[in-house]
């Protein structure tokens, strides 16, 4: 492995380990109650060993399709399977867990997850492709129902609102962060150590999931939505799109979260062709990890900032989307700044090495982007149809990315890097609105919407 990788990480290990053993601060003294940690060290358990089931597929799924003798296009076609399940299950299990449970949903989760897991032991398309199917409907659900069912049980056990961030913030810092890096390493250690094959790290996932489902039905209470009603689904939907349609600021998080996590999901496709045009030899896991520890500073970025009066989240986020819109935009410079390798082979290249820079700089903002939007989310997003509300958030950011991996062999990767670069810059702009109208009132809040809607409409009542 080449030192240039032992450098980054050493250097974004170095800082971390600074801000975390040095600079304990603000977030610390935060008075807390015994129940409150017992109840947020068992969320951020489970939480991380869902997402270690998580990372440690995501450095290789790439990689094993590959292996398997499919090219681009063929791999883009299974990404886009997964992002349009995503898209059409997603709202639906959204609902569902509203409606029938958040603990049920986030149960389903893993068992979705480990079946998909199980389906990459073919290298039959067909099957890859319901793997994929799979892993959507669970993406949709780990992205809704585990932070769905936080936010209610944390209030309905009366825990102050500021403590939420505390939760948010180790969170994201162990789960998105040190368990990543953690992943990504033991995954290269499967792979490339043990010479056990690409579809180990799939294995190893599935078994973090089920233990990870035995504590959820060992040690978690049920929740749900709004509880007073008995609707259908496409009565859930009206109410959620109603929601929406009638707060500005829920339809700009809702747009900003579209745009960052569509460019974010795109990034994902196209950082390992983008570091090995030339079939470069690299060290997946290891990069992976590198990300991850680059997201990891983030969150404890993020988790200094949200303690903190001044800066608000609204504002120090538009700097955020500036950073992370100028660090995708590096893959294009080099491209006219840097003489290309036309060697075949090898280790990374120099523009590789500029361009790892700039992808842990976005990263970096990944890290300060989850415990932020959480954050935004809890405060904007009524608790009735948080499930519903936030996987129709995920539509419009499923249709971007199945577009663009559709077309993957239609255009360069530096036009695919720009087009995420631009929407990033447009997120940044929503933002600024954001921040302009976050103090001001709702127009008209969720119960009154739910009210004036039986009255139009009898039949809806309960």
């Amino acid at each position: 492995m080449e030192f240039f990788y032992y450098v980054v990480f050493g250097a974004l290990a170095a800082v971390v380990a600074a801000l975390e053993l040095g600079g304990k601060s603000n977030k610390d003294r935060i008075t807390t109650s015994q129940a409150f940690n017992s109840f947020k060290n068992n969320y951020i358990l489970v939480y991380s060993l869902m997402m270690a089931g998580d990372w440690l597929q995501g450095p290789y799924v790439y990689y094993l399709y590959s292996t398997y003798g499919f090219g681009k296009g063929d791999i883009g076609q299974l990404f886009i399977a997964g992002f349009g399940s995503s898209m059409l299950f997603g709202t639906i299990v959204g609902s569902l867990a509203d409606k029938q449970g958040r603990k049920r949903a986030c149960v389903t989760y893993c068992i979705t997850y480990i079946l998909s897991c199980i389906t990459k032991h073919s290298p039959q398309y067909k099957i890859l492709m319901i793997g994929r199917v799979l892993g959507g409907i669970a993406t949709s659900l780990l992205f809704s129902a585990f932070e769905s069912w936080l936010v209610a049980e944390h209030f309905k056990r009366g825990f102050d609102s500021q403590w939420l961030s505390l939760t948010f913030s180790k969170a994201i810092f162990v789960g998105n962060g040190l368990v990543a890096i953690i992943a990504g390493l033991f995954g290269n250690f499967l792979v490339d150590s043990l010479n056990l094959g690409p579809v180990s790290p799939f294995d190893a996932a599935a078994c973090f999931l089920a233990i990870g489902m035995a504590i959820i039905l060992s040690s978690w209470s049920e929740n749900y939505g709004d509880a007073s009603e008995s609707k259908d689904l496409l009565t859930q939907f009206k109410g959620a799109a109603v929601a929406i349609a009638s707060d500005e600021k829920i339809a700009l998080l809702g747009a900003i979260q579209s745009l960052f996590e569509g460019s974010m999901y795109t990034f994902v496709f196209l950082w390992t062709p983008a570091l090995s045009p030339n079939d470069e030899d690299i060290p997946h896991g290891f990069i992976f990890a590198t990300f991850m520890l680059a997201s990891m500073l983030g969150s404890s970025f993020a988790a200094r900032l949200m303690a903190q009066n001044s800066p608000k989240v609204e504002s120090y986020m538009q700097i955020v989307f500036v950073v992370s819109s100028a660090s995708l935009l590096l893959p294009i410079l080099t491209t006219f700044l840097v003489s290309p390798s036309n060697v075949k082979g090898g280790g990374i290249s120099f523009s590789g090495c500029i361009q790892l820079l700039g992808f842990c700089t976005f990263e970096g903002c990944c890290g300060l982007f989850w415990p932020s939007i959480m954050k935004m989310r809890s405060q904007y997003i009524p608790e009735e149809a948080r499930s519903t509300i936030m996987n129709f958030f995920r539509i419009p950011l499923n249709i971007f990315v199945c577009i663009v991996l559709y077309n993957v062999n239609a255009f360069p990767i530096t036009v695919m890097f720009g087009m995420c670069s631009i929407f990033l810059f447009v997120a940044s702009i929503l933002q600024r609105r954001l921040a302009a109208i976050a103090d001001k009132p709702k127009a008209e809040d969720w119960v009154a919407m739910k009210e004036r809607d039986t009255e139009v409409d009898p039949l809806n009542a309960p």
